[in-house]
């Protein structure tokens, strides 16, 4: 079985059009790769294309659409013949305290941050299968490593989603296909921008100490940057096939696990 292929990979990336997705894109595209990019707005993922200068592709969709994955991989192949990286980061965070954590908010979380990953995985796999080749990298959280107050839907979600690469990683090895996570802290991004706002109104407390509380949730007291999560994503595509069913925690060195 081919577990390798010549470069240029043809990537998709999922949540593309801010923050990491953006990034990922960025740096991808300076290595020359073809990028198709999907997220819910198309004017975002335009103005993101209107950068590149590698073949790419805007494919505007909703991850939580059930038929959402499949037409998206689909448009990819039939458009490049193949797939060779699936980076998804798509994903959304609200907090709550347990006893005001809804059936609706549960469903939500569980529905973009893991099912959603799942039906992403799944669409792919034939394709990569087909090729011998294929390299999956999903953006967690380090809350799929640890639990924390007030994000117990959340927190579930990325644990689940770090169990499904886990197990897809041992079942598809054979075929040249890696998966394999990256579980970043607090990054500066607008979701972390969201939650700042969502502190500040709950609590009063000023923005500044707010933004200095959760930098000093990193080991080394400051922010993840976007570009360092993309920088992860890069390595893991890039290996030979060693690296599988990893969970890359990017947080200054605090969740040592």
């Amino acid at each position: 079985m081919n577990v390798s292929r010549q470069s240029p990979f043809r990537c998709l990336v999922t949540g593309a059009s801010r923050g990491i997705g953006a990034a990922i894109v960025d740096d991808l595209a300076h290595l020359g790769y073809p990028i198709a990019m999907t997220a819910r707005t198309e004017s975002d993922l335009l103005a993101v294309a209107s950068t590149l200068t590698v073949p790419n592709l805007v494919i505007p969709g909703d991850v939580t659409d059930p038929h959402a994955a499949d037409m998206i991989v689909q448009r990819v192949v039939s458009e490049w013949n193949g797939l060779d990286v699936l980076v998804i980061n798509a994903g959304e965070g609200i907090s709550a305290p347990i006893t005001r954590t809804d059936d609706a908010l549960w469903a939500r979380m569980m529905e973009v941050n893991l099912n959603a990953p799942f039906r992403f995985i799944r669409a792919a796999v034939p394709t990569m299968k087909e090729q011998g080749f294929g390299r999956i990298v999903v953006i967690a959280s380090v809350a799929s490593r640890v639990g924390a107050p007030y994000i117990s839907a959340y927190t579930a979600a990325k644990h689940g989603v770090l169990g499904l690469v886990r197990s897809a990683a041992a079942e598809l090895s054979s075929y040249g296909i890696t998966v394999n996570a990256v579980c970043p802290g607090y990054v500066d991004t607008p979701m972390t921008a969201r939650t700042v706002d969502s502190i500040v109104s709950n609590t009063g407390r000023n923005r500044d100490e707010v933004l200095h509380t959760l930098a000093q949730e990193q080991g080394h007291g400051k922010l993840i940057q976007p570009q360092e999560v993309a920088a992860a994503v890069r390595f893991l595509i890039c290996d030979q096939g060693a690296i599988n069913g990893q969970g890359i925690t990017l947080d200054g060195g605090k969740v040592q696990i």
